[in-house]
């Protein structure tokens, strides 16, 4: 599986500024996939953390993580149309600050699913260091609006 951003933007219902994964660049519908992100100065995150010193905020990293999963999910056709939603973070840690101009590799694993949630492990790096790592739930659901 390779995706373009245009073709994510097909899977994930992210835009800008929210949007997270430039690129899928491996992967098996389902089961894991691989993604970059290009990190720019110019993302609105660096005008508050920080100002004088820029670094990407760890809970974007792992959002990122989740959107990566998402697609491999999101992407059968059993799940099209739906919205990826986070149900759980554990166990994140984070090994390596990621900065504008660093390329961050992704990998999602989907370790198992039940239903209509997915139990993931993830890891970003880059330049082949290790950045981040986590375990993520998703649940899956309805991509309709409601009153509630």
């Amino acid at each position: 599986m390779q995706l373009d951003s245009n073709q994510i933007s097909q899977i994930l219902p992210h835009r800008y500024p929210f949007a997270l994964v430039d690129r899928i660049t491996d992967g098996e519908e389902g089961s894991w996939a691989r993604g970059i992100k290009c990190v720019s100065v110019q993302e609105p995150v660096f005008q508050g953390h920080f100002p004088t010193y820029h670094v990407l905020p760890g809970v974007m990293i792992i959002e990122a993580l989740a959107q990566v999963a998402a697609v491999a999910m999101l992407a059968e056709p059993e799940h099209r149309g739906k919205i990826g939603f986070l149900g759980a973070v554990k166990n994140a840690r984070f090994k390596r600050q990621v900065r504008p101009g660093d390329v961050m590799e992704m990998e999602s694993r989907i370790v198992r699913t039940r239903g209509n949630f997915a139990f993931v492990e993830g890891r970003a790096s880059v330049d082949g260091q290790l950045a981040a790592t986590v375990e993520l739930t998703l649940a899956f659901g309805s991509n309709e609006t409601s009153d509630r």
